[in-house]
């Protein structure tokens, strides 16, 4: 169990908070979040890198809630976002502009109208093509746009296909072989300016040794880029550090830190991390109640709950395992080994199959761990059943910070056309 879930005489807590009354307030599905472990989490990084003191620019892709970004932000953290609804969300939720990368491999035009506007520290730039595009954005608007090159290291990591991101063959980066080529092309650029370089190998990475190889490839490339004579400032390294949701290792942050700290050492230059998951996987919950128990043929029993993939996704897309445990627990509970499964009529709406799981009946509550990145922001309304709410809880107190979304209120805003009214009545 995550550090900060935890049973208090049979009582599940998030923090110190018990869920239970907080489910029976608001209703279910509903996220939960820590403020607390957040905090915990961003000092953890910021110890282990003393008294180097890099920028940790939050990924707010992880989970965009202002309350949540507000929460790391009045910890000190920045902001790495990678569309202009997250620039708006990050300034929303009082993130400094000078604070802010803007990341991703496509930006529109207009959100490098909004990243100029704003001030932002820079921009992280893909390819060439991105590189013409702000030029002439910022000439339009009279000034110069900070960039980061991105650079692909050509790095495979230890993780999921799918989040793999510094592999040649992926969408990401520059790869380092067209460097000379993206120079040629910068000294001819009069409104961008190079202020560091930039790299990402993937999300939910554990093996220090796959940071450290990308690393130092990037420092090769750095001291090369610095000298033919770009002044360069800053060495922006990604995030993509690893939890445990189930049997997974977790990234051991201060070998991390002792090794990024070493291989950079020599560069005399500012650093950039950019963290998002591993701020806030652990601070969340997912809490649910199961709508029923279902005996299959084969003997096999389904735990049939009001959350599905429409609520948290990862299990769906990349098989990822979200621990569960029943709200309340006792030493002599009984326990079945179960499929638990949401409501959703697809056959990929499977959260966990084969768990022990106490209390598998219906009615009763069950919390999702590690669900405090990459769930309520991948949620959707499919089979338009709603959206969870979303609470933040810190020292024994709660707020909605998201109030759930019944299922009117997903198509509030669509309209019928004028030829297909009057609407048909009852009977006609």
């Amino acid at each position: 169990m995550s550090a900060p879930l935890a049973y208090r005489a049979g009582v599940l807590q998030l923090d110190g908070t018990p869920l239970a009354p907080l489910a029976a307030e608001h209703g279910t599905p509903l996220y939960v979040y820590a403020a607390g472990e957040m905090r915990r989490r961003l000092s953890r990084l910021e110890a282990a890198f003393a008294p180097t003191r890099p920028l940790f620019c939050y990924a707010l892709k992880a989970n965009p809630t202002l309350a949540v970004v507000a929460t790391l932000a009045r910890a000190g953290a920045g902001a790495d976002v990678v569309s202009g609804g997250e620039l708006a969300r990050a300034r929303a939720a009082g993130v400094a502009p000078d604070r802010i990368v803007f990341a991703g491999v496509g930006k529109s035009r207009d959100e490098i109208e909004q990243g100029l506007a704003a001030g932002i520290l820079q921009f992280n730039v893909e390819s060439l093509e991105e590189l013409r595009l702000v030029d002439a954005v910022a000439a339009e608007r009279g000034v110069t746009a900070p960039v980061a090159l991105r650079l692909n290291p050509d790095v495979a990591a230890t993780t999921h296909d799918k989040i793999a991101t510094g592999r040649r063959h992926d969408k990401f980066g520059i790869g380092a072989e067209r460097l000379g080529e993206v120079l040629a092309l910068v000294r001819g650029l009069d409104h961008v300016r190079v202020v560091g370089l930039h790299c990402h190998i993937g999300s939910q990475i554990a093996v220090v040794e796959d940071f450290e190889r990308a690393y130092r490839r990037m420092v090769e490339l750095y001291r090369f880029v610095r000298g033919e004579g770009l002044p360069l400032e800053r060495l922006n390294l990604g995030g993509g550090f690893g939890i445990r949701y189930a049997d997974e290792r977790e990234l051991d942050v201060e070998a991390f830190a002792a090794m990024a700290r070493g291989v950079t050492a020599e560069l005399g230059c500012g650093l950039v991390f950019e963290p998002g998951r591993f701020l806030v996987a652990a601070a969340g919950v997912l809490l649910s109640r199961i709508l029923l128990v279902k005996s299959g043929s084969d003997g096999r029993r389904f735990v049939v709950l009001d959350a599905g993939m429409n609520t948290l996704l990862r299990p769906a897309l990349y098989g990822a395992v979200h621990p569960v445990h029943p709200l309340r627990h006792a030493a002599d509970d009984a326990v079945d080994v179960v499929d638990v499964v949401g409501p959703i009529c697809e056959s990929g709406d499977v959260f966990v199959r084969d768990v022990p799981l106490a209390r598998a009946r219906a009615g009763e509550l069950v919390a999702f761990a590690n669900a405090g990145a990459y769930g309520a922001v991948m949620a959707s309304d499919y089979n338009s059943r709603g959206r969870a709410g979303e609470i933040l809880v810190e020292g024994g107190r709660s707020a909605v910070v998201k109030p759930p979304r019944p299922p009117a209120a997903l198509f509030a805003d669509e309209a019928v056309p004028t030829w297909l009214e009057p609407a048909p009545t009852a009977g006609s």
